[in-house]
């Protein structure tokens, strides 16, 4: 049995050091608890962009350039050390941490942003690095599409691991990837929430047959900075939650063991039992023996992309 952490808190909205103190702390307590894996949601540094969702195209333009200009000031350039504070928490606590993270790719255009995701080792190295291979409607107004080089399943202290970022998860092919490489761990970090949301990961635990770890991202209106350009347009006094969280574990085939967190703050534990995945598999095995490679194949181009696309 191994025990496990969601981390269900609200970044210091679009700033990093601060965020990165606040999941450094969250790091600390998970551990202190015992949990040897940790998952923070998505966009987790330094907040997910959901005023995307309330900007009217074409009509906020003042308001959009310059809430994207403390996106990309409070984004991670993994070329940089800006990212060593989670790599050292891991490697401190020997734990395995899942972070998601504004990118800023200073490799080629040092301008797009992309919503990517790490899978750090206890000993502080980063062994995957995952970018969401295709942000959702007004989402591509603000990253780039990643590509298929972080489609991998890797091996942790707690079992193999693969991430898939929000509507990913949507992708037939995306999470048939993972299952042909024997995930035991199904991470997905997500703004999403609600019943329907909730049901598509009860749907992946019986399909995958696979622990499904949801991390959502919990927001109040008290998150938002007091100088946020449009603050109170954007987020009337009234409207108290931004988005609930939704965080959720749930066991092979499909049973809810842990949350939903809902409308509140904190960190969701459960235990995981990895024998359970293989005796799930005895009677669905989508990549094994229920599965039918005579007549179904996959090909994922797993190059890394020299250029980055957005709409």
């Amino acid at each position: 049995m191994h025990k496990i952490a969601v981390i269900q808190h609200a970044p210091v909205l679009l700033n990093r050091q601060e965020t990165l103190s606040r999941a450094v702390d969250l790091i600390e307590q998970a551990a202190d608890s015992g949990a040897k894996l940790i998952v923070f949601p998505e966009a987790f540094i330094s907040g997910y962009p959901a005023w995307i969702w309330r900007l009217r195209p074409g009509g906020d333009w003042g308001t959009s350039e310059a809430l994207h200009q403390q996106l990309l000031d409070s984004a991670i350039d993994l070329s940089s050390e800006q990212i060593q504070p989670i790599c050292n928490a891991a490697k401190q606590f020997e734990v395995t941490v899942i972070c998601g993270l504004n990118e800023r790719n200073n490799k080629l255009s040092r301008a797009t942003v992309l919503n990517s995701v790490l899978v750090i080792d206890e000993q502080g190295n980063i062994i995957n690095h995952h970018r969401k291979l295709m942000p959702t409607n007004p989402e591509r107004m603000v990253w780039g599409f990643g590509d298929g080089s972080g489609l991998n399943v890797v091996n942790t202290p707690v079992g193999r691991v693969g991430t898939l970022i929000c509507w990913e998860n949507y992708m037939p092919l995306a999470r048939y990837s993972l299952y042909a490489q024997g995930v035991e761990l199904y991470i997905a970090p997500t703004y999403d929430s609600g019943d329907d949301w909730l049901g598509t990961m009860q749907h992946i635990a019986r399909e995958g047959r696979c622990w499904v770890i949801c991390s959502g991202v919990a927001l109040e209106n008290s998150d938002i900075p007091q100088d946020f350009p449009d603050r109170d347009k954007l987020y009337p006094a009234e409207e108290e939650w931004i988005n609930p969280g939704d965080s959720v574990v749930i066991a092979p085939g499909g049973k809810i063991v842990a949350g939903p967190m809902r409308k509140e703050k904190g960190i969701l534990y459960a235990n995981i039992d990895l024998n359970s995945v293989a005796l799930s598999r005895r009677a669905l095995d989508v990549a094994g023996h229920y599965s039918r490679p005579d007549v179904f194949t996959l090909h994922v181009n797993s190059e890394k992309q020299t250029s980055l696309k957005r709409d």
